[in-house]
């Protein structure tokens, strides 16, 4: 999660100079786990004097932690080393998928300090009630993080579908059209947990969220551009360009679970017919396998269970979602030539059965010979590409860019 570490130029005022510094200095000591005053003040390239009066700025608002340990490496005294602080400011990330809902707590550190899961049968229900039902989960999930000492300062919602201005535009499986999800879940989170009636609720796509989890505390390595698929109900995806999100001219950019795999295919709930989603997608998946498409999660665990036992209806149902993925991602590589793709939610699992056949079609239909069977450039997320995760992660992105602006909000 590491930013470019400048200090300002001249031209900028005090106020905004210091708080940018304060910024530097935060995001120092977080991207590197543990520093002294020191080691912050050569990374950041500003003075030591400089650097300790920020961080006992820092200090003072509870965003950084002394460790009791000191560190003798460089010349003169020993230094005190800091360490991003375990309690105080906190992200809080609620993912509300078709069949569960997802909430994660992370701090300052980046580590996942709360996670409370529930599985529920959100088809066809009322919006408000989804919402409601997500507020229940996040209601538990702070109390938890309130028992660690840790202070949410905001909440983003990760949605499946068309996600913009606080509004879910259209998501086709949960049936949502024109959904203020934001100002929903904000008056639900109020009714059940009024200490929290104040706190700020933002929302992002999934895919993207998930995106960014599996590029902040993922195993990708030097990996900075990459197309990023989650196998869920739908199939969502997302574009990361040197480290950036690609969101597109209105934010829609990554729905490739619509992208039209044959034109002669069966319908899709978004109107169209033959998206990929008809084929690769849980519900297509489990159909294929002939396992009840209903039974969610434990379905999903028993379509791999008879992959591992060789099933050939389970074996066959996978290959063919695998040639279909692979297919529809060659336009995807084609176009954009990320160094990757990385494929999430249910495919992690299937990944031996997915693989080949998308890795061939890949091999076989991307230009010039750009991608070879068994590169390595299709790989499964890491278990921490999570969109939960990735919605407090974000959450957490705006503090260390301001800490200023959250320093009386970071208290349990």
């Amino acid at each position: 999660m590491e930013k470019n570490l400048t200090p300002l130029g001249p031209k900028a005022d005090k106020d905004t100079v210091r708080r940018h510094n304060l910024s530097l200095v935060l995001r120092a000591v977080r991207d590197q786990g543990e520093a002294t005053r020191a080691g912050v003040a050569g990374r950041v390239g500003l003075t030591r004097a400089a650097v300790s009066s920020l961080v006992e700025q820092l200090l003072e608002s509870g965003f950084l932690a002394e460790s009791g340990k000191t560190f003798s490496g460089q010349a003169g005294r020993p230094g005190t080393v800091l360490k991003p602080a375990r309690t105080g400011a906190a992200g809080v990330g609620v993912e509300v998928n078709i069949d569960y809902v997802s909430v994660c707590v992370v701090d300052l550190a980046g580590a996942d300090r709360v996670r409370v899961t529930e599985h529920l049968d959100n088809r066809g229900a009322p919006p408000a009630d989804v919402l409601v039902r997500a507020a229940r989960v996040a209601a538990r999930a702070l109390e938890s993080a309130a028992e660690q000492e840790l202070g949410p300062v905001g909440v983003q919602l990760a949605l499946p579908g068309l996600v913009s201005g606080g509004t879910v535009r259209q998501a086709p499986n949960l049936g949502w059209n024109g959904v203020a999800a934001e100002e929903l879940f904000a008056q639900a989170l109020a009714a059940v947990r009024p200490a929290h009636r104040a706190l700020p609720v933002s929302s992002e796509n999934e895919a993207n969220l998930a995106a960014l989890a599996e590029l902040w505390f993922g195993g990708l390595g030097e990996v900075r551009s990459f197309l990023y698929l989650t196998g869920e109900i739908g199939v969502g995806g997302a574009l990361v360009l040197d480290g950036e999100l690609l969101r597109g001219a209105h934010g829609f950019a990554g729905e490739i679970g619509h992208v039209v795999a044959d034109v002669a295919g069966p319908a899709c709930r978004c109107g169209a017919r033959g998206c990929l989603e008809q084929y690769a997608g849980q519900s297509a998946l489990l159909r294929a396998a002939g396992i009840d498409e209903s039974t969610g999660v434990s379905g999903v665990a028993e379509l791999e269970r008879r992959a591992r036992s060789g099933d050939e209806r389970a074996v066959a149902a996978v290959g063919a979602a695998g040639l279909m993925l692979g297919r529809v991602l060659s336009g995807a590589v084609n176009l954009f030539d990320p160094d990757a793709v990385v494929l999430g939610g249910i495919y992690r699992g299937l990944m031996p059965w997915l693989s080949p056949g998308a890795d061939r079609e890949l091999t076989g239909r991307v230009v010039s010979g750009l991608w070879s069977h068994g590169s390595g450039r299709l790989r499964a997320s890491s278990v921490a590409g999570d969109a939960a995760r990735g919605a407090a992660a974000q959450i957490v992105q705006e503090v260390l860019a301001d800490p200023v602006a959250y320093a009386e909000l970071g208290t349990a």
